[in-house]
């Protein structure tokens, strides 16, 4: 846990309230590079979170680079197919065995002193070693980490404080299997920018209640009056119908995955997109969009950039209007609504429950 905060358990911020008497997350867990820290080892490194689409380590050698909360990673598929997931520091003095995505790498070397190992992890040549004594280099690996490969997509964790997999996905195959998300194929990625904190975006995304007021564009292709949100352990689905005059999107009905802490699958009739929301300190966030289309679907892709574009803007805005408002010193939580912010409220309270451990290590 971060040495600069200390969450009181018995806090009256952090106990959970029914949906009909809840009032939202205070402003200040929203803030500050203490609570960043907290949510990076606390709510981040631990949480399984999507990393990318598995076609991008399909091969032996192809690699990803990515952060899980504060820790670097990489993902790289070895010569005898095993998917295998690796802290991204060396083991001498923690430079980095990859700087970016690659394809067919043979070896992973450190880009510091060059000390090389196999695609296992294993330490296979360690330059200038040879005088230092008892230097075992066959008891050197690479620290790993934990990975999942689900439905054509990679999901990872860096520590195993938290559930498992299986607990975190479960009931979400049943639902997905109309879509046949595994025939859907990898098309290309995108990523954006907000200046708000990473759990002020989150916020966003787990409600309908704004779209007649931020998106008139969408408000115009999902039934407003049809949206619903569903509960789960992990996991939150928003689901209304669609219906697009435009072609954008054929016609039938969207789910709106959340997992937590920082996963969004968004299943559309013949297309996906998953996103991935990262911190980048704690007033600035990324959102890693990856792009799926079934087969005969891919001419839609500049149709979906585009509008991908205005909604992300339009989100981009009320986050950032958002994210002044909650630093303002103004703000006092407000009451949620039980018909439209169930999903935040299912949310927050995982963080609430989050906080309330990290003050008992």
């Amino acid at each position: 846990m971060s040495d600069g905060i200390s969450p009181n358990p018995t806090d009256p911020r952090l106990q959970p309230r029914a949906l009909d008497e809840a009032s939202a997350l205070a402003p200040d867990f929203y803030s500050g590079d203490d609570w960043l820290g907290v949510d990076q080892a606390e709510i981040l490194e631990p949480g399984w979170q999507i990393l990318c689409p598995a076609s991008a380590v399909a091969e032996p050698g192809d690699h990803v680079v990515r952060t899980l909360g504060r820790v670097p990673v990489l993902i790289v598929r070895a010569a005898d197919g095993a998917l295998n997931g690796f802290v991204n520091v060396c083991r001498h003095r923690a430079g980095p065995l990859a700087t970016c995505d690659g394809k067919g790498a043979k070896r992973l070397r450190c880009a510091y002193h060059g000390w090389t190992y196999d695609l296992d992890g294993q330490l296979r040549t360690a330059p200038e070693m040879q005088d230092a004594t008892d230097f075992d280099r066959d008891g050197i690996r690479l620290a790993p980490i934990e990975l999942r490969q689900w439905q054509g997509m990679v999901f990872a964790r860096a520590g195993k404080s938290g559930p498992d997999f299986d607990t975190v996905m479960a009931g979400i195959d049943a639902l997905t299997a109309p879509y046949d998300l595994t025939a859907m194929r990898h098309h290309h990625s995108r990523i954006y920018k907000v200046a708000a904190n990473w759990k002020t975006y989150v916020d966003n995304y787990l409600e309908g209640y704004h779209l007649p007021f931020v998106h008139p564009g969408l408000s115009g292709v999902v039934s407003y009056p049809q949206y619903k949100t569903e509960l789960a352990g992990f996991w939150s689905l928003q689901r209304a119908p669609v219906s697009d005059p435009n072609g954008i999107y054929a016609d039938g009905e969207a789910l709106y995955f959340f997992i937590y802490p920082n996963t969004m699958l968004n299943i559309l009739p013949g297309r996906m997109q998953t996103n991935r929301v990262v911190p980048d300190g704690p007033s600035h966030c990324r959102i890693e969009f990856d792009f799926y289309y079934a087969p005969g679907l891919e001419s839609m892709a500049d149709a979906d950039d585009a509008f991908s574009d205005e909604i992300q803007e339009e989100d981009r805005l009320i986050c950032e209007r958002v994210q002044h408002g909650l630093n303002s010193g103004a703000y006092q939580p407000g009451r949620l609504s039980p018909s439209q912010e169930a999903g935040v409220w299912h949310w927050q309270n995982l963080l609430r429950e989050a906080y309330a451990r990290a003050s008992g290590e």
